[in-house]
């Protein structure tokens, strides 16, 4: 379980609230597999993934971009039940697909990037809403993960 301050939840809700996960969401896992070449494996079906251009216009990688997001939303509206929350997800992501969960920690990262290019502002995007955010998207994708 994860424990969360007050100032914490308050971040993570805030800064969902105010973000297009719609948008970022896409943004987050194309850069994902562009910066991170070996992630393509898993995604396969998805058709062109050879040039930055394929995957930023591939449509798979949008939806699945916006599938990602949603779930982070799940996330926020659980934090005190997270792993319960993703626990068929995180079975999914561990035994069938066998996802390293060091990807999931990149892909935190990208959506960080995204979010933080979005220009929000400190006010909006302060350290320790990047820090409070971070922590959702990791407790949401890895601590779910192999445990």
């Amino acid at each position: 379980m994860v424990d969360w301050t007050d100032a914490e939840r308050s971040a993570n809700v805030g800064l969902l609230g105010k973000i297009n996960v719609d948008e970022i969401g896409p943004q987050a896992l194309a850069r994902l597999l562009i910066v991170s070449p070996w992630t393509q494996r898993h995604f396969s079906t998805f058709g062109n993934l050879s040039t930055p251009a394929a995957i930023m216009g591939n449509p798979a990688v949008a939806k699945h971009g916006k599938t990602v997001m949603h779930g982070l939303d799940r996330a926020v509206q659980n934090l005190d039940d997270i792993k319960n929350t993703y626990t068929t997800l995180s079975v999914m992501h561990s035994e069938k697909l066998h996802v390293d969960p060091d990807n999931f920690k990149l892909l935190a990262d990208c959506i960080t990037v995204c979010v933080a290019a979005k220009q929000l502002g400190p006010a909006v995007f302060s350290a320790d809403t990047q820090e409070a955010f971070q922590k959702c998207l990791i407790s949401s994708v890895i601590c779910t993960q192999y445990s």
